[in-house]
């Protein structure tokens, strides 16, 4: 009985290290590598690595004129703060999303944004104008083997 509740204890601790969003991560586009990690007291996420500086626009439509290209170092998410928390089995309190602010380069805009860890463990970003109901979300991957 001690050994499966030894068991239990570790798995929840390793359930609670994945649903964390520091991290590598691949963007929906699958053209940047963004590194999320702590700024102050919130999330912030820059790019890590540029794959491909491709636009996400559909063939034959130009990009806005306020476009960027992306570079390692670009701010791409930022002032990411916990706004919902959810108790877990042990008692803890756990954040489960995060507000902040997202960076499209593909427009120049930055929008307000919901980031939440999926049941896999991929990250959920939702970027929206006035209510989350009238967003879009992406869904980023997180970098195999690469440290936080």
């Amino acid at each position: 009985m001690r050994n499966l509740l030894l068991i239990l204890l570790l798995a929840a601790g390793a359930a609670r290290a994945d649903a964390d969003p520091r991290g590598l991560w691949l963007t929906a586009s699958g053209n940047l590598e963004v590194r999320v990690a702590p700024c102050g007291a919130a999330l912030c996420g820059k790019v890590a690595r540029v794959i491909a500086n491709q636009s996400m626009s559909r063939p034959g439509e130009a990009m806005a004129a306020d476009a960027q290209p992306a570079q390692e170092g670009m701010d791409v998410l930022s002032d990411f703060l916990p706004s919902e928390r959810e108790t877990q089995p042990d008692g803890r309190s756990a954040v489960t999303e995060w507000r902040g602010r997202i960076f499209n380069r593909e427009n120049g805009k930055t929008y307000d944004c919901l980031m939440s860890l999926g049941p896999t463990g991929e990250l959920k970003l939702r970027a929206y104008v006035g209510l989350p109901l009238f967003g879009r979300t992406q869904t980023w991957q997180r970098v195999p083997g690469a440290s936080q």
